[in-house]
């Protein structure tokens, strides 16, 4: 399809409200540094998408299509027209030329994930569609046009499939916990390229406060008049610098088992990145293009990625990050640190709230 005839199958769909598009935008734009290192590394690695395509033999995607074929409803101009609308708009607006397959799938609980090998098959939940205005479902949608667009589709089947596997080799010897291993990583990137898509919902739609919203209805249910989005992202900084060190590990326990970030970090990282330069600029027309992602430094990459994350630990108020930043940078006396630390530094007690953990499963998680 040409970029004329896109433009005009489209444009009957495009909301009064008139939004910036992104022509030839690269998903590097709105990545993550973590997320943008390991895809760029993993796209110059010559015939990995070949060896990962011939393992879908192996992968129940086949059958998941079939499946949400079988016993969801494809959204088109006959079903769920106005979702079919958003699709269309989302992927017009980040210049993905190919429009995904999108189902809705009858489940109270509100989802969403991107999925599939040769092509990307979008998912959302009855919960989701139910939950969420129309402002704030265009940001879901937009997130996940933007996993597809990144190529997250592939690594979240991958994901999938080898937690599935983890499950079945749990007898083996030492082979769980290989598996395991691998699926943890995956796990730590996959949380990271939500963040991602967090941002590219935030570029199709356009409306900060649209995508808060949908964040506090993920974690609290439809009572908006109940909320509020400063108290909400309150939250976030309590939870990132509240507790002593017990608390820190609590906190790495009860993520490794999520596919996703918590809600309250989501909202305050995806503000954060709103009122970033990187943000203003792409706004303005200035991104990296999908014709120059040849070209994209694997070194330069890594780099920023080592940045982010060492500026993240100088940053962090987390009483174990602020540890770490101490023994980096050759801190004194951290034996009596390690012993204020657990024990609360002289009255920062743990509330109690760092042990307290919603279903870490797939579903009843935010929206992928």
């Amino acid at each position: 399809m040409t970029e004329d005839s896109h433009e005009a199958a489209s444009h009957e769909n495009v909301p009064s409200r008139q939004r910036k598009r992104f022509p030839g935008i690269s998903s590097r734009a709105y990545e993550h540094p973590a997320d943008r290192s390991a895809l760029v590394a993993l796209r110059k690695l010559s015939g990995f998408d070949t060896v990962f395509k011939a393992l879908s033999a192996l992968l129940p995607e086949r059958s998941l299509r079939l499946l949400f074929l079988s016993d969801s409803v494809r959204v088109s101009d006959a079903q769920f027209a106005h979702l079919h609308a958003m699709l269309r708009d989302a992927c017009y607006l980040l210049d993905l030329e190919k429009v995904p397959t999108m189902y809705v799938a009858q489940d109270p609980r509100p989802n969403a994930m991107c999925i599939g090998l040769d092509e990307p098959l979008i998912v959302v939940t009855t919960g989701l569609v139910e939950l969420l205005d129309e402002e704030e479902m265009r940001a879901v949608v937009g997130h996940e046009v933007g996993h597809a667009l990144s190529g997250h589709s592939v690594y979240r089947t991958i994901l999938l499939f080898l937690t599935n596997l983890a499950l079945k080799v749990a007898w083996i010897p030492l082979g769980n916990v290989a598996i395991m291993a691998i699926v943890t990583a995956l796990r730590e990137w996959f949380r990271k390229s939500e963040l991602s898509a967090d941002r590219a919902g935030l570029l199709v739609g356009q409306d900060l406060r649209a995508s808060m919203r949908g964040l506090m209805k993920i974690a609290g249910g439809n009572h908006l008049h109940e909320m509020n989005v400063d108290a909400f992202l309150e939250q976030a900084a309590e939870y990132e610098s509240g507790g002593d060190l017990r608390d820190s590990v609590l906190k790495i326990l009860n993520v490794l088992p999520r596919t996703h970030p918590f809600t309250t970090v989501r909202a305050a990282e995806l503000k954060k990145w709103a009122e970033s330069r990187d943000y203003q600029r792409i706004m303005d027309g200035h991104y990296p293009r999908r014709d120059e992602d040849k070209d994209a430094s694997v070194s330069d990459s890594f780099r920023d990625s080592a940045a982010h994350y060492a500026d993240s630990v100088r940053s962090s108020k987390d009483p174990l990050m602020k540890l770490v930043g101490d023994i980096a940078g050759g801190a004194g006396d951290l034996g009596g640190k390690l012993r204020d630390r657990f024990a609360g530094g002289g009255g920062g007690t743990s509330n109690g709230n760092g042990n307290s953990n919603r279903p870490t499963g797939e579903t009843g998680q935010d929206p992928a």
